[in-house]
């Protein structure tokens, strides 16, 4: 998936449901559940097998182009951040430091 295929769903969404800002798990569940809802069950309902094989066909979205993206959305839109941007960010510098000291 191009970065660009799912931007204005991922902005609708982080627009209407402001929970989802700060959740990667749930976004990424939500754009999810919408994408099964378009693919016929192979019986009366998806199992968690059907899931899985979804996914390794590429059939759904890549979850870390879901993330990177919501990123980018959030980078560019600061009225689409969440509660948690600004932690996250002011925790960067540390987490580089431990990264750069890795012993």
């Amino acid at each position: 998936m191009r970065i660009n295929t799912k931007k204005e769903l991922i902005t609708k969404l982080l627009t209407r449901y402001p929970h989802l800002r700060d959740d990667d798990n749930k976004l990424i569940a939500t754009i999810w559940r919408d994408e099964v809802k378009y693919i016929p069950p192979r019986s009366d309902a998806h199992t968690a097998l059907d899931f899985l094989q979804l996914y390794a066909d590429k059939r759904l979205t890549n979850a870390e182009s879901i993330r990177r993206c919501r990123a980018k959305i959030q980078e560019v839109t600061p009225e689409l951040r969440g509660i948690k941007y600004n932690a996250r960010h002011e925790s960067t510098e540390q987490t580089i430091d431990e990264l750069y000291n890795w012993a």
